[in-house]
């Protein structure tokens, strides 16, 4: 257990190693209006270390907050646009004969890049979307019979539509667990949307200057890392976890049959690590139980699966979730 002296060190640290936040903020402000719940979400990926799914219409600029994302950092950045033929080769490479020197070749894909746009992942077949499996998870990817490591960070972010479902392959749950978050984006504001149709088609991701380096990203992690998790917050963070699997447990007996998945421990690691970096944003040196309900539905969202019975219902995991966050006894 830290003490306050250790707290307002830390707190200090997190002040001088997130001032780059602001830059980036104001870089993709000048083509991104409003959406402040997605940039952020956005940002703690990015210090967390954690791939994201967004999830929206079109229209809701979810590409272009990634690509501006990826501009504002100066690092590598490829995107991959996700169709029915594409191949796994296609993403992490191959191996290539050479007549000359009979002997073969690897040619890298484009996975091989600190950001990974994956747009419409959902529109490949699930060879292709598995290809991603270990890069995403163990950041390597194997050729043949060699393994390469990808640069750091390494982060995939990806995007779906959930409206039209002609021509998609719904994500495996074994990938969609590799996500730390799934957001979900709403139109925007009626003065942001104002905002928009001034600007019209002005405004562009080329217009983004790099503004951090991957090194600063690097250091701000380790800061992330360090921040202060309470013993009471880790047992809060379990509690509503559990409650996903055993609902009955957390007197929230109307669950027992709504449930038909609960969260896995990686919930628990994401929860912990998401909300760390939530505090970062926040100008904090530890994590208070608000940073844990901000990030909550973004991700267990994902996680907690719904029966049959209840979306007969239009029972969402969304309102499942919240239940459990009006249950739970806060610290």
């Amino acid at each position: 257990m830290l003490n306050n002296e250790q707290i307002r060190v830390l707190t200090e640290m997190v002040e001088v190693e997130g001032r780059f936040v602001t830059d980036i903020q104001n870089e993709v402000g000048k083509v991104i209006v409003g959406q402040k719940m997605m940039i952020d979400r956005l940002l703690i990926g990015l210090l967390a270390d954690g791939h994201i799914l967004l999830e929206g219409v079109p229209g809701l600029a979810k590409t272009t907050a990634v690509k501006a994302l990826a501009r504002a950092i100066d690092a590598s950045f490829h995107r991959i646009q996700f169709t029915p033929d594409l191949l796994p080769a296609d993403i992490i490479g191959t191996l290539i004969y050479n007549p000359k020197e009979s002997s073969f070749f690897v040619k890298r894909g484009p996975v091989f890049a600190n950001f990974i746009l994956a747009d419409e992942i959902n529109r490949a077949p699930a060879k292709v979307q598995s290809a991603l499996l270990e890069s995403m998870q163990e950041r390597q990817v194997t050729i043949g019979e060699q393994t390469f490591p990808l640069p750091h960070p390494f982060l995939v972010l990806a995007t779906q539509n959930p409206i039209e479902q002609e021509g998609t392959y719904p994500l495996p749950e074994a990938q969609v667990d590799r996500f730390m978050f799934k957001v979900v984006i709403d139109y925007p504001e009626r003065a942001d949307e104002l905002e928009i149709l001034r600007r019209g088609d002005s405004s562009s991701a080329s217009n983004i200057n790099p503004v951090v380096t991957t090194a600063q990203i690097e250091r701000a992690r380790a800061v992330v890392a360090q921040i202060y998790l309470d013993e009471k917050i880790e047992n809060y963070i379990l509690d509503i976890v559990t409650a996903t699997r055993t609902p009955g447990k957390f007197g929230l007996t109307k669950l027992t049959d709504m449930i038909r998945y609960g969260a896995s421990p990686r919930a628990s690691i994401y929860l912990a690590r998401a909300a760390r970096a939530q505090a970062f944003l926040r100008r904090r040196g530890y994590v208070t139980p608000e940073d844990i309900r901000a990030i909550g539905y973004e991700v267990l969202r994902h996680r907690v699966m719904p029966t049959f019975e209840a979306e007969a219902d239009d029972v969402t995991s969304d309102q499942i979730i919240r239940d459990i966050f009006d249950s739970i006894e806060v610290p």
